[in-house]
């Protein structure tokens, strides 16, 4: 066989190898694709090759040398359980990033990935153990985030020389924390609300033997002991008489301290908070630490003498699920053992604010009673925590309303329920606006997913009432702020004066979401659209101008609303006042009072025909 043959025979093999890989990294993010629902319509655009040399049009991925080498899927409201081993074929891999979304299951398997640099799954449901391969496998790691997820079981000894950021705290992990080189560099705050976790960094002595495992008892249990004992006690009798001679002896110590209890008039539930600490529910380590003092956990405070029957031991003894994790903390419903039903949010980003400026700002938003508004009943302030309680909305959000479970079966919104929550949400800003005149942004955080819907009629009827409001005066800084619905402005992103009027900004842009069905932060193109026109879509509202200045006005609207052929023209004109609403310049932005005057002048008219 001649020299030339060879080679040619050799590039060939290598051609088919790497076009075999490039079908397994497509079929892996495929995978990936179609087990978890998402905001960014990745059905709609994760389709042909993922990489076409060093370019991607497939959102959240980014390639080197036609293979996939980033995914960066953060905020993307992905939901579902990801595969373990689908990742393991996308071998150049460098940067995963699936951060603040609502991921099932356990952490993916990462063997074999020895390019991988940046690991960031933090604010997920992520549960189970963390992988041995991410500390022994990942030679090349830097950054490991996995805060705020539900992992439980011991740290692996992670001792990669180039890892500068690492982060497992607000989850269930214990047992004693590894004494590498590479973890001992983090502090604290890389740890932390791990309730049963210990050593260095942490500043907290691990027992001479060590738990096997977080136990929700709140006593330790001699019963296995003595269990396994009687198996043996034909073996080992004098062991046996020893335990029952023990056992016998903690009994009366038991008895005799419960009596001293009763006579010394402790009140029952300061006998339950006492040396032994708080007996919480898993949910509840996420809240306040079980190691944290009672004294220090503070008092609640009321505003609904009705609902003012619990405290904060109620509170976390009450069996709880997470609703969903926001920029701002993290949502639950609580039940309490009295059956009411609570919501709770766990502020994040605040631990800067003193008792006095939380107390103040929460009194304030309190005593606040409108039907569009969610009902504050009670707040909470530890040195480390921060708690609102308030009324539970069962049916969910207006971003679920509009986007969850589209397509065959789903019961169409029409357009008398989307203008009556339209309707609901401006006398909701109108009422704080009045209420907190004196705030620079009123609400501060209005969008889709703070709007909650209920039905409190027979008929079913959707009714809207705001929620997160008034968090703007507890941030500390303007990064902070970045975090508020108030961000995506135009006065904001230049670094002008905020005013009411960036409240009327974000208002408009859920009329237009509830207009078009669309998703405000995507990416949207127009039949026969020009390049350069589509570089000057930014947002929503640049999308439905485009459109309108093109003449094409009902294709603005959403599919569902099409086909009923009614209430066309009404829609057009909320249309036009939403543009009005998200106009660049605040100043030419009505007031949010003249916007409901001429939305229910809407109401009142008839529904137009079907413009041409």
């Amino acid at each position: 066989m001649s020299l030339n043959l060879m080679v040619l025979l050799l590039l060939v093999s290598l051609n088919m190898l790497s076009c075999d890989e490039l079908k397994e990294e497509k079929k892996a993010l495929l995978v990936i694709r179609d087990s978890l629902s998402s905001s960014a319509n990745l059905h709609e655009n994760w389709t042909d090759s993922p990489c076409i040399g060093n370019q991607s049009r497939w959102k959240g991925i980014i390639c080197s040398n036609w293979h996939v080498v980033q995914i960066i899927l953060e905020d993307f409201n992905l939901r579902g359980s990801l595969p373990s081993t689908c990742l393991q074929k996308v071998p150049f891999l460098k940067h995963l990033n699936l951060g603040n979304n609502s991921v099932l299951g356990l952490l993916p398997n990462l063997t074999n990935l020895v390019f991988l640099e940046q690991v960031l799954l933090s604010y997920n449901h992520f549960s189970g153990p963390i992988p041995l391969e991410y500390a022994h496998g990942l030679p090349n790691l830097k950054v490991l985030e996995l805060q705020e997820n539900y992992l439980d079981g011991q740290i692996p000894s992670f001792d990669q020389p180039a890892l500068t950021s690492f982060n497992v705290s607000y989850n269930h992990l214990w047992g004693t924390i590894p004494e590498t080189s590479a973890l001992q560099r983090f502090s604290d705050s890389s740890f932390d609300h791990n309730s049963d976790l210990c050593g260095k960094p942490l500043d907290k002595l691990c027992p001479s033997s060590p738990p096997a495992g977080p136990s929700s008892a709140p006593y330790p249990s001699v019963i296995p002991r003595s269990s396994a004992a009687a198996k043996h006690e034909h073996t080992d009798q004098v062991r046996v008489i020893v335990l029952i001679v023990a056992s016998g002896a903690i009994l009366l110590l038991v008895i005799i301290s419960v009596f001293l209890v009763y006579n010394k008039g402790v009140p029952e539930k300061e006998a339950r908070n006492g040396a032994s600490g708080y007996t919480f529910g898993a949910w509840a380590r996420n809240i306040v630490s079980e190691n944290e003092d009672y004294e220090r956990l503070g008092r609640m405070e009321y505003f609904s003498k009705e609902l003012a029957a619990f405290d904060i031991d109620d509170l976390l003894r009450a069996s709880a699920e997470m609703l969903g994790k926001g920029n701002l903390g993290i949502t639950y419903k609580a039940t309490l053992e009295t059956g009411i039903v609570l919501a709770v949010k766990r502020l994040s980003h605040m631990n800067e604010l003193s008792r006095k400026e939380f107390t103040k700002q929460m009194q304030v938003l309190g005593e606040l009673k409108h039907e569009n508004l969610v009902e504050i009943i009670s707040f909470y302030h530890s040195e480390e925590q921060k708690l609102i309680i308030h009324e539970f909305i069962s049916n969910g959000s207006l971003f679920d309303l509009l986007h969850e479970n589209r397509g065959v079966g789903r019961k169409l919104l029409d357009w008398n329920a989307r203008l009556t929550i339209i309707k609901d949400i401006a006398k909701g800003v109108d009422f704080l606006h009045h209420s907190l005149a004196s705030h620079k942004v009123p609400h501060g955080n209005l969008k889709s997913s703070n709007v909650l819907i209920h039905h409190h009629d027979n008929q079913g009827n959707h009714h809207a009432k705001l929620t997160n409001f008034g968090f703007l005066t507890l941030l500390p800084n303007k990064k902070s702020a970045e975090k508020l619905a108030i961000s995506k402005s135009p006065e904001f992103v230049q670094g002008r004066k905020l005013t009411h009027k960036t409240d009327v900004y974000c208002f408009g842009i859920i009329v237009l979401e509830v207009i078009t069905g669309k998703i405000p932060g995507e990416m949207f193109g127009v039949m026969g659209m020009e390049e350069e026109e589509e570089e000057k879509i930014s947002d929503l509202s640049d999308w439905v101008r485009m459109v309108v200045n093109n003449d094409w006005s009902t294709d603005i609207l959403d599919i569902e609303m099409i086909a009923a052929k009614e209430g066309h023209d009404s829609m057009l004109k909320l249309t036009q006042i939403a543009l009005e609403c998200t106009d660049d310049k605040p100043e030419k932005r009505p007031k949010i009072s003249e916007v409901l005057r001429r939305m229910e002048e809407i109401e009142k008219t008839k529904n137009g025909n079907l413009i041409s």
